[in-house]
Formats: structure tokens, sequence, C-alpha cells
């Protein structure tokens, strides 16, 4: 079947799947992607809205099953090594339904075929926290609302499941791992001009290994995994953390709780100036006092800086990866801000010995820079 069949088949499917929902013949606007292959519509019928995920279910590999050691996993690829969702509009679904029970606004599902990878939901607009901090709305009220809903979802810890059929797996050092592993298989050659060599791939993911360790340790909360500016939505006519409209959840996995807080303070696609970011913090820690889970500051600020580190790493192989292998060179442009923060992250002693091996290994005026003559994209 040529590539238009194919397009044929799906379109057809979709309408299908519109008419079944009661949204046939609804006006059809497609949203510009991002850097994964699912894609959005916005729908809209007399006078009401919905948006349409629409993810070809053989697009990309899911994730393994829970018990998939790491050799089955690594045998899988990528999505199956660091448990992304891929495809699995199911977990979407699940994701969106466990975080609503809780209070929070993500889309409420109207339909769903996980079989074909529809999934028809609520419109919850256009307001997205990176366009409207550009308007001059108050950064402290949307940044400490986004706080405030981190702090009601860490008041438990992880579940084994999100519904009945879905679990929710384990951000391990296998899946933490292999995102770490990005900056040396893509980034490192984008930098240099060279593969990385087997030693120091391999002293890498030891010093990894041992920063991590007192993290997994600890007890695993709901990590949305993605949880920035872009992908929240302001709702002024909502109330307390019902204003947050969160998106974007379906690769939520069981692991650290200061992960998605780091991924709303140290943001790859836009500043956020360091006095706020502290503010987040004290705020958080003072959540999370008031509503009965206090936490020891000194271990939590140790952990923050830890993943800060972990995720600064595996964005800036992200983003070498999608300009060299994806053709997408727009993202370099965010490697500065990235390694502006990675270099701070690295200066907490918990990275003492990774702090090292960056300094030897991808100098300072590498970090973040142009590509290397020896390196195209």
């Amino acid at each position: 079947m040529n590539v238009n069949n194919k397009t044929d088949h799906r379109t057809e499917a979709m309408n299908a799947f519109l008419k079944t929902a009661g949204w046939a013949g609804a006006k059809q606007m497609r949203l510009p992607g991002d850097a994964s292959t699912r894609g959005y519509l916005r729908l809209v019928q007399n006078g009401r809205s919905a948006m349409l995920l629409d993810q070809p279910q053989t697009a990309e590999t899911p994730a393994a099953p829970t018990h998939a050691n790491e050799a089955e996993r690594r045998a899988l690829g990528y999505n199956a090594v660091a448990r992304l969702a891929g495809a699995d509009t199911a977990r979407f679904v699940a994701v969106a339904n466990f975080l609503r029970a809780r209070g929070l606004s993500a889309p409420q599902i109207y339909a769903d075929d996980p079989a074909l990878g529809f999934v028809l939901s609520e419109d919850l607009g256009e307001s997205l926290y990176a366009d409207v901090l550009t308007t001059g709305a108050s950064e402290t009220e949307l940044y400490g609302t986004a706080i405030d809903a981190l702090a009601k979802l860490h008041a438990e810890t992880a579940m084994a499941t999100i519904s009945d059929n879905i679990p929710l797996h384990a951000y391990d050092d296998v899946a933490l791992i292999a995102e770490t592993d990005l900056i040396t298989e893509w980034f490192l050659p984008h930098a240099l001009g060279r593969p990385a060599c087997m030693d120091e791939i391999a002293e890498h993911r030891d010093l990894w290994r041992a920063a991590l360790r007192p993290v997994l340790e600890s007890p695993a909360f709901f990590v949305h995994r993605d949880y920035h500016a872009q992908n929240l939505l302001w709702l002024p006519s909502r109330a307390g953390i019902a204003k947050v409209g969160i998106i974007d959840f379906q690769d939520a996995v069981a692991g650290a709780r200061s992960y998605d807080l780091i991924s709303l303070i140290e943001d790859a696609r836009r500043d956020v100036p360091p006095a706020l970011a502290e503010s987040m913090i004290t705020r958080y820690l003072e959540t999370m006092r008031v509503q009965g889970t206090p936490l020891n500051e000194d271990t939590v600020r140790a952990e923050m800086a830890v993943m800060a580190a972990q995720r600064n790493v595996k964005i800036a192989g992200i983003f070498a990866r999608l300009a060299k292998r994806d053709n997408k060179p727009r993202y370099l442009a965010y490697l500065p801000r990235v390694w502006n923060y990675l270099n701070r992250d690295l200066e907490h002693p918990a990275l003492a010995s990774l702090k090292t091996w960056y300094d030897r290994i991808i100098p300072i005026d590498a970090r973040g820079a142009a590509p290397h003559k020896g390196a195209s994209v």
C-alpha cells in the first residue's frame, strides 16, 4: 500500500470514529506538531469544541511490560528501555482519568478507540502558560498554582496501576541511565565531532548509577515527566489547582517527586528567573508541610540537583538527536539554556564526580555551541 492509500485509510477510520462519537462533519483544524508522532486536531461544531488525538498505533514501539528485564527492554528499543508510552492511547486515557479523579484539570475523555489510536477529549483552550506569561500574567500566580497541583499529587505515593490494566511503570535505573546515554550517543558527537569511546560511556553510566542510587531508594510518586510551560494551560475561571490545565501526560511513570518540580523551574524552552525558581521551591516545601506531608529540605534539594542534572543531560541529548536524526535543527537554539541549567546543577556536592567527568570530556566552550566542524546536522 502506498503512502497516499495509507493516509486515505487513516482519514476514513478517523471520520468513522468521529461519526460514532457524534462529531461527524465537525470542522477540523490540525495543530502544529511537536517532537513526537502524535497529531492533534481541534474540532468545532455547533458552538462546541473538542480535541482529537490521532496516534497511529504502529508509529512507535510501546513501553515494555512491567516485568521485562533490562535485556528484554533494550531489545525492544529506546521507548521500551526508557518506559515511554509510545503509541499507547489507552495510557493517555488512563492518566487523564487518574488526574481528574484528584481534582486536577486533565481533559475529560469523551470517546476513545485504543486499537486505532483515536481519543476525543475536552478542549482546554489555547492559553498555554508559555503564551499567557508573555502577556503580563503573574508568574508567581501561575507557577505557584502549578506547584500547588504537584503538592496535591505528592500527597500520596505512586500506585502500581492507574487503572485496572494500566501499570504505572517505575522510572527505574534502566530508564534513567538510558536517558543519560543520549548525551554520549548524540550530543558528544554533535559538540566534539567524534563518537564517545567505550571507556567514556562506561564511566559515565557508572557515575550516574552512583548519583541516582539514593533517589531510587526513596519512595516513588506520580511523575508527569514533561511538566512545563508548554504543557500547562491557564484556566482562570476554575478554582484552586483546577486552574492548571494539564496535557501531554501519557508518558507518566512512578519516580522521584522532584522530577516534575524541576521540569517546571528549569524549563528548556523559556527562562525561569532564579528568584522565581527559589520561591517556588520554598512554596512547595511549605505546601507539603501544611497538607501534612512535611519533607526534609536538605534531602529534597539534593534530590532536586540530581534529577535536574539527569533531566538536562537527557534534554541536551534529545535536542542533538532531533537536529541530527530528525532534521529539526531549531532545537539546537535551546542548548545554551539547557547547559546553563546543567552547569549550575553540577555544582551540587552530590554530583561532584559527574562534574569532573563533564569538565574533562565536554569542555565548557563546547557546551551549547554550534555543531563541531566534523559533525553535520
